[in-house]
């Protein structure tokens, strides 16, 4: 006889299932690090890999971060701080690692380092509002801070010559990354004050990673920019990168090319002002589209049960079809401008006297003022002008005996 205990019999998918609520209930979001292996990057967006250390492995995904893996350079071999939970793949049977984000390892050190520095600053008034002064409306020179060799310092000089060619362009050649470039960048911001070579100062480099940017989150550096007399604009790295360089400084650009933009600012509202109007309501619309995204992608991470894949790609559809319907929205109205300016034109055309002209009218102008003459101004015998389309004609009008033979 089977001696074995009575207990439920279960399927494989209900053991899976029971599984998966036992390793997602008890282990709740955490940061892990390792070292990626067997990463594949495929084409629906998402990220599989494995992170090992010295004596094990857990296999790990990031759905939807194919394209930050990319920016980011990760590659087997990386190590990286992961962000995310215990998750069970129950068709195989196996629990992974769900990422929701991801750092190169070793930038949580130096993002506390950088808070620190920056609520010190902070504490003391640095950033203030009360201290930053006003960017000028058009300055006539403009002292550049920054590598003169790298990509930062040409895309500058593209914009600025491009929109605006006679201003004058000051470099100041200083290293942009490493131990000493911290002291040279201060120096250069110096001797623009020094010299009073400049109106308005740019401290700029291109993009990188936490540690390439590092330099620009030196104390002294940050006092040196806050104690500037001349305004400074700080644009470091990408519209993402925020060093503290950024925050002392007057003004931060999110990248070179928009410092470049936003110093002769003025100058550009004068000519583009359509343009303007149209960017910005393409950046709210866009930030709306983002701020749903970002919900989004939340709501994937908190939906364990009821199989939260195919409500995420309704959503997304969603966000598209609201792109689409803004793009036609604002295109729509572009086009309305358009027809109401064409009107306007046509009507100012139609309302011209001289196009009356051309259909066979004729003024009555006085021969002595050139003004146009009513009936009640014209008396017998009295000489005209009839101004045609092509030409004027003099004429006399007949006295009353011409009129009384005529009869």
């Amino acid at each position: 006889m089977d001696n074995a205990p009575q207990a439920p019999v279960l399927t494989v998918s209900d053991a899976n299932r029971a599984v998966r609520d036992v390793v997602e209930g008890s282990f709740g979001p955490f940061w892990l690090a390792g070292e990626v292996g067997s990463l594949i990057v495929h084409s629906s967006g998402h990220a599989y890999f494995t992170l090992k250390d010295q004596h094990t492995q857990i296999k790990a995904c990031w759905f939807g971060g194919a394209q930050h893996c990319r920016r980011m350079g990760i590659a087997n071999g990386s190590l990286i701080e992961a962000f995310g939970q215990l998750t069970v793949y129950e068709v195989r049977g196996e629990y992974q690692f769900s990422a929701r984000t991801m750092r190169l390892a070793g930038v949580g050190k130096l993002q506390q380092e950088f808070e620190a520095i920056k609520a010190k600053l902070e504490a003391e008034g640095l950033f203030s509002l009360d201290r930053k002064k006003k960017i000028p409306l058009l300055p006539r020179k403009i002292g550049v801070v920054t590598s003169p060799s790298g990509a930062a310092i040409k895309d500058f000089l593209q914009i600025i010559t491009r929109r605006f060619p006679n201003v004058n362009i000051r470099i100041y050649p200083c290293l942009v990354q490493g131990e000493q470039a911290p002291a040279q960048v201060a120096r250069g911001v110096e001797f623009f004050n020094r010299t009073n070579a400049c109106e308005v100062i740019v401290v700029t480099r291109g993009g990188g990673s936490m540690e390439d940017l590092w330099c620009f989150n030196d104390e002294r550096l940050a006092r040196t920019v806050a104690a500037s007399r001349i305004p400074v604009i700080s644009a470091v790295g990408h519209e993402r990168d925020f060093t503290i360089c950024d925050f002392a400084a007057d003004l931060r650009a999110p990248t070179p090319s928009a410092a470049a933009e936003l110093v002769i600012s003025h100058h550009e509202e004068l000519f583009n002002r359509l343009n303007r109007a149209e960017r910005g309501v393409k950046q709210s619309l866009f930030l709306r589209l983002a701020r749903l995204r970002t919900r989004v992608d939340n709501s994937v991470f908190r939906l364990n049960r009821n199989n939260p894949e195919r409500k995420v790609l309704m959503r997304k559809q969603r966000i598209d079809e609201l792109e689409i319907r803004c793009s036609k929205i604002m295109e729509s109205r572009l086009a309305e401008m358009r027809t109401r300016l064409a009107y306007l034109c046509a009507t100012l055309s139609a309302r011209n006297p001289d196009n009356l002209l051309e259909l066979g009218y004729a003024f009555v102008l006085d021969p002595q003022t050139g003004k146009p003459v009513t009936s009640s101004q014209i008396a017998p015998d009295t000489r005209l002008h009839l101004r045609f389309s092509d030409g004027t004609l003099p004429v006399q009008t007949l006295d009353k005996s011409c009129l009384q033979d005529g009869e």
